[in-house]
């Protein structure tokens, strides 16, 4: 089977898309090719994937990304046994002559645009029924897949759902330590990040650190910068998932401060799933799904819940699990457990690869498109060294804007820095 996955929205090494679905793709034997924005993001591809890149929709500017990837969905899709798209968006961009169609519906659209800075707000609340229209109108047109169990409600038809599980390890490669907590993951005023940087200022003093791993909005960002001018956090910025995980291995604590609003009130925050997988106990306020497997599974708690907009509180549960080895050490353990036995991604890869090939079959008159040999494929989980890279296939998109270099890693405001492990500043 040949798919295409596509786009225009999220980061070319976004952990579903990339480092789950399309890895398990490769890992089955499939071919695939990726559009997505690469060079924007400055992001080399994996020398086993065809990589088009594409530009990148972002805020208000959208049109020129779309445009683009009408034109690529309609020149490589026909050669495809299977389109896989990751963004609404991209609705708008869907060529007429295409293979079986597959939408990755990753949150709930309507209710995330509630939290959208970009959009006026006025139009905020009356966008949310003209988005619940599109979605039925295009469930009868392509196959989805759901990423929470909690979105079934909002199709009329059933759909499979392939959770944000992660690769779990036998055993976490460090133990909990006392120095520090991160936060992994998209950065926003809805994901917490003012309670983040208030909660580096009050453990500041007592010597932890808040290491904060991953990419912010445009209006977010602003108060990072400060924060890490200030020393309240340290900021690294998006880091890729495979490389991120290795970093959050030892902290005190994995922090999740999201606010109480609609777009997660149904939602598992995989950063929750990740913390536990790499054994550090969890500190979460109250979204139902992240309550849920913290603190009411029959095996125990793997952490704290604190209430919405409450860094003091989330400081408290930091501290007290700083002061209690017995207490970090049992979170930390029985958060392991639970994510190897419910939420290793392997298990739910299977299912994933089985459900794209039953559909690709069931279409008729599809034919697997001839495509390069790409060499041995890394092992699960593996980044692919340098050498096992190819350049990218750049379409020709005017491009009238300068493009800056990319920053793989914010280390300090102003510079560029690879991370490495124990080195924080």
């Amino acid at each position: 089977m040949h798919a295409l996955v596509a786009t225009v929205v999220h980061h070319p090494e976004d952990a579903r898309i990339l480092h789950r679905q399309i890895r398990a793709l490769l890992d089955a034997g499939h071919s695939v090719t990726y559009i997505a924005p690469f060079r924007d993001r400055g992001v080399t591809p994996w020398r086993e994937l065809t990589a088009i890149d594409v530009p990148r929709a972002t805020g208000r500017r959208r049109a020129r990304s779309l445009r683009a990837a009408r034109r690529l969905l309609a020149e490589h899709a026909p050669r495809a046994d299977l389109l896989l798209f990751h963004d609404p968006e991209l609705l708008l961009a869907l060529p007429t002559d295409r293979p079986v169609t597959v939408w990755d519906v990753h949150e709930d659209t309507a209710a995330s645009v509630l939290t959208k800075p970009w959009l006026p707000a006025p139009l905020r609340r009356p966008l949310g029924p003209v988005l619940r229209h599109i979605e039925r109108r295009a469930e009868r047109r392509m196959h989805l897949i759901l990423a929470e169990e909690g979105y079934r409600d909002r199709f009329a038809l059933p759909h499979p759902v392939v959770p944000n599980t992660t690769n779990v390890p036998g055993r976490p490669e460090r133990p909990p330590g006392t120095d520090r907590v991160v936060y992994l993951g998209q950065l926003s005023a809805a994901r917490g990040a003012a309670e983040l940087v208030e909660l580096g200022r009050l453990l500041r003093p007592h010597g932890v650190r808040v290491e904060v791993i991953g990419a912010a909005d445009a209006e977010t960002r602003p108060l990072l910068r400060a924060a890490q001018l200030e020393g309240a956090v340290h900021w690294y910025g998006f880091v890729p998932n495979d490389q991120a995980l290795r970093m959050v291995s030892g902290a005190t604590a994995g922090i999740c401060l999201l606010q109480d609003t609609p777009n997660y009130r149904h939602s598992l925050p995989t950063k929750v799933v990740e913390y536990m997988a790499h054994g550090l106990p969890v500190v979460t306020t109250p979204n139902p799904a992240a309550s849920r497997l913290v603190t009411g599974r029959p095996e125990g708690d793997c952490g704290t819940v604190v209430p919405f907009g409450d860094p003091v509180a989330a400081a408290a549960a930091v501290l007290r699990l700083r002061s209690d080895p017995q207490l970090r050490h049992r979170f930390a353990r029985t958060g392991h457990e639970i994510a190897r036995t419910a939420f290793h991604w392997p298990v739910h890869a299977e299912v994933f690869v089985r459900q794209l090939e039953e559909w690709a079959a069931a279409a008729p008159g599809r034919c697997r498109a001839a495509v390069p040999d790409a060499g041995p494929v890394p092992p699960q989980g593996a980044a692919p060294p340098a050498q096992q890279r190819l350049p990218l296939v750049w379409p020709t998109v005017p491009d009238p804007e300068p493009r800056t270099a990319p920053r793989r890693v914010l280390g300090h405001i102003g510079t560029d820095q690879e991370y490495l492990p124990g080195k924080t500043s």
